[in-house]
């Protein structure tokens, strides 16, 4: 049992991460839905490897899955880390660099979502003083990494042997579907009156996302989505296509209480509906649209992409570019571009599919090497006094 490529997927990355890109710049109120979107694609596509693996090989090795995701995942996060706090350190300001350096144990520990909701980091008002406040979502994407793979090996294997596989796919449906109803019902009951961060960044109020998208890459999904056919996949992506184009456009985050009361696991349903969908009819209108060339370009470096869009919008403010509105936003975004092509075709790809050394002890070796590294790095930059202010940390080091 083998999964074949989706194209279509590969643009639906794309768009996630132009909507995150314009909700940043402030010129798409909704964008912010695409990592909702990318929970769900993420949850879909990592759950239907670890059941073609079970299906093939009766287990999943849970040793190579995470080796697998550290190298396509760690070597642009630790470039993007160390980067930032180099350029933060030369140019950015003092209250930047201390945040910086305070956020970042708990960034390359993948728990930096809990330490901004520890610390009352408001997701809202307070992420530009934070050079990686965006990478809850990592945080979140990587503890489902962790936590998932273990509960299908669970349900895979019974009294020593492997379950019959379709008994394994409506196993791990029931869990999903259960498991995103729980992360629902805990979002709605910890939703604050004046700050939604807790439910937002939380992992276990945000679990339904990537539940839904592993539901959705189940054999009882498929099935009931197989029943439509081609043509009537086709029809049904192009209703929740719309249906979910419309909501990104009305949503307003922080200002529309609603999200956090149903309103985003709606839009998981449909988003996890769209992907099952597209995967059935790729070559419908909607999967020719998002199947493109531009979308599936972006999608190519949605996550370098990610990774490095914040900080550039951080540091090239529009104080230090002096310029405002579409210019600065086309400014920082083909500034975010560049880095994340540069990450991607220097970092992720070599050590992802052509470097041996990544692999096995070596790699291990690697890793710990290069959060050694880090953790040089984070210690040699000098922390800002306190009571700085916003003095710019180039002055502060030439006066002493």
């Amino acid at each position: 049992m083998t999964r074949r490529h989706i194209a279509p997927l590969d643009g639906l990355r794309g768009l996630a991460v132009l909507g995150v890109l314009l909700f940043h710049a402030g010129r798409f109120d909704g964008g912010f839905l695409g990592v909702d979107l990318f929970f769900v694609l993420s949850g879909f596509l990592i759950t239907g490897l670890l059941l073609t693996e079970i299906a093939r090989d009766g287990r999943v090795d849970l040793l190579a899955f995470w080796g697998r995701r550290a190298r396509r995942l760690l070597p642009a996060l630790a470039v993007t880390v160390a980067g930032t706090l180099l350029l933060v350190w030369a140019f950015g300001s003092v209250s930047l660099l201390r945040f910086g350096l305070d956020d970042t144990p708990w960034v390359l520990g993948n728990l930096a979502n809990w330490h901004f909701i520890a610390d009352q980091v408001g997701y809202w008002d307070s992420a530009d003083t934070r050079v990686f406040s965006h990478l809850w979502s990592i945080a979140v994407e990587e503890q489902f990494y962790l936590l998932w793979p273990p509960v299908l090996c669970l349900l895979a294997l019974g009294r020593g042997r492997v379950r019959a596989r379709p008994r394994v796919g409506r196993r791990v449906a029931l869990v999903a579907a259960v498991g995103a109803v729980v992360s629902l019902a805990l979002m709605v009951a910890f939703t604050g009156p004046v700050d939604t961060t807790r439910v937002y960044e939380g992992t276990d109020t945000r679990a339904f996302s990537l539940l839904l998208g592993a539901l959705m890459a189940t054999e009882p999904a498929a099935r009931l989505v197989a029943r439509l056919g081609s043509r009537g996949a086709s029809w049904a992506a192009l209703v929740l296509a719309c249906g979910i184009a419309v909501y990104w456009t009305l949503a307003d985050g922080q200002d529309s209480p609603s999200l956090f009361r149903g309103g985003l696991f709606l839009h998981a349903l449909a988003a996890a509906l769209l992907i099952g969908c597209l995967a059935q009819a790729p070559d419908g209108p909607v999967g020719r649209v998002v199947g493109g060339a531009p979308l599936r370009g972006l999608g190519a470096i949605s996550y370098s992409l990610y990774l490095w869009h914040w900080p550039v919008y951080v540091l090239l403010s529009e104080e230090r570019l002096g310029r405002t509105g579409w210019d600065r936003t086309a400014i920082i975004i083909a500034v975010s571009v560049a880095a994340a092509a540069l990450s991607k075709y220097l970092v992720e790809d070599p050590v992802r599919f052509r470097a041996r050394w990544a692999h096995g002890r070596s790699g291990a070796c690697a890793l710990l090497a290069t959060f050694a590294v880090l953790a040089a790095l984070w210690a040699v930059i000098p922390e800002p006094q306190a009571g700085a202010g916003s003095v710019d940390v180039t002055q502060l080091t030439a006066e002493g």
